[in-house]
C-alpha cells in the first residue's frame, strides 16, 4: 500500500508539473495552443498562402490549424479579437483599407510578401474594347452584367462604390456577386462560346494565365493603384512567436514563385490536397525557405 501511495503521489506531482509547464516549453512549440490561420477557400491567394505557412510553421515544430472563413468582414473581426492568429494574404493598403480603418489598431502587420498587386476589370482578348470607359454605352454587348465575386470582397466594394459611379455604369450594368468560383466558371463558359463578358479580376491570380483575357485600362484610376500583399496577425503574435514573426516578415515571392504555387494548389491538385500541392512546391523551392531564416 505504501508503494502504491508513493507512486500515486509521484504521478500527481508529474501531472501538476506538466500542467504548470503546459507539457512543453514556453517558446511556442507544437505542444502549445495551435496557431490558427484563416483562409477564404474561394480566394486562391488566401488558400495558397495559408497552406504554405501551415507547412512552414509545422516544420518549425508548431501545431497549426486552418479555419475556413466565409468573407473578409468576419475575418478581420476574428483577427482583431484574437480568435484567428494569421491572415496569410491581405490587401490592407487599398482594397481592404476600410477594414483596416475599423480594426487596424488591434492588428499587427508582419510585412509584405508580394509587390505590385492590383485590381482589374477584364474581358476576353477577342472583345473589341480596351478601357473601362468603353463599357459606357455598350451594356447590351455584355448583357448589362459585370460578373463579380463575393459580396464582402474589397474588390466588390470598390466596384460598387467607386468604379461604377466614376464611369457612369450603375444605371446600365448590374454587378453580379456570388463567388470567385462562380465568376471563373462564367468566364470559362463565355470564352468557350466566344461571347463577350466583363469580370472583376486581380493580379496575382491564376485565371490571368489560364484564360485568354486582357485587363481593361482604368484612365480614372477608380480601381486604385498597385499595392502590396501583406501577412496580418493578431496584435499579440510577435510577442508570442517572435521567431515566426521574423520569418514571415522575411517572405518575398516573385511572379514565377507565386504563379507556380497557386497553379499547383488550384489546378494541379484536387480540393483537399492543398497540403500535397504545397509540399511539392516547397520541394522545388528550398532556396526560398532558406531566405526566411536569413
Amino acid at each position: 500500500m505504501a508503494l502504491k501511495t508513493n507512486l500515486k503521489l509521484v504521478a500527481s506531482t508529474l501531472v501538476l508539473g506538466c500542467a504548470l509547464a503546459a507539457c512543453g516549453s514556453d517558446d511556442g512549440t507544437a505542444d502549445d495552443e495551435p496557431i490558427t490561420i484563416g483562409v477564404i477557400p474561394s480566394w486562391t491567394d488566401y488558400l495558397s498562402m495559408g497552406y504554405l505557412w501551415k507547412h512552414v510553421l509545422e516544420d518549425e515544430g508548431h501545431t497549426v490549424q486552418i479555419r475556413e472563413m466565409t468573407d473578409n468582414g468576419p475575418f478581420y473581426t476574428g483577427l482583431a479579437d484574437g480568435d484567428i492568429d494569421l491572415m496569410p494574404s491581405a490587401w490592407p493598403e487599398v482594397t481592404h483599407a476600410h477594414f483596416m480603418d475599423e480594426h487596424g489598431d488591434s492588428i499587427e502587420d508582419l510585412g509584405t510578401y508580394y509587390e505590385g498587386a492590383k485590381l482589374t476589370f477584364a474581358v476576353p482578348e477577342y472583345t473589341d474594347i480596351d478601357s473601362i470607359a468603353d463599357l459606357t454605352g455598350n451594356a447590351a454587348q455584355f448583357g448589362g452584367r459585370i460578373v463579380g465575386i463575393e459580396p464582402g470582397a474589397g474588390l466588390t466594394e470598390v466596384t460598387q462604390n467607386t468604379v461604377m459611379p466614376e464611369y457612369g455604369l450603375a444605371g446600365d450594368y448590374e454587378l453580379i456577386t456570388s463567388s470567385t468560383l462562380a465568376m471563373t466558371a462564367e468566364l470559362d463558359k463565355a470564352i468557350k462560346a466566344e461571347e463577350d463578358i466583363v469580370v472583376t479580376l486581380w493580379r496575382p491570380f491564376w485565371a490571368n494565365n489560364a484564360f485568354p483575357v486582357k485587363d481593361l485600362e482604368d484612365p480614372k484610376g477608380a480601381l486604385g493603384g498597385a499595392e502590396a500583399l501583406h501577412v496580418l496577425a493578431n496584435e499579440d503574435f510577435s510577442s508570442d512567436y517572435p521567431e515566426l514573426a521574423e520569418m514571415i516578415g522575411n517572405a518575398d515571392l516573385d511572379d514565377e514563385q507565386y504563379g507556380t504555387l497557386e497553379d499547383l494548389v488550384v489546378n494541379q491538385y484536387d480540393d483537399g490536397e492543398e497540403a500535397e500541392a504545397v509540399a511539392e512546391w516547397l520541394e522545388n523551392n528550398q532556396d526560398w525557405v532558406e531566405t526566411l531564416k536569413s
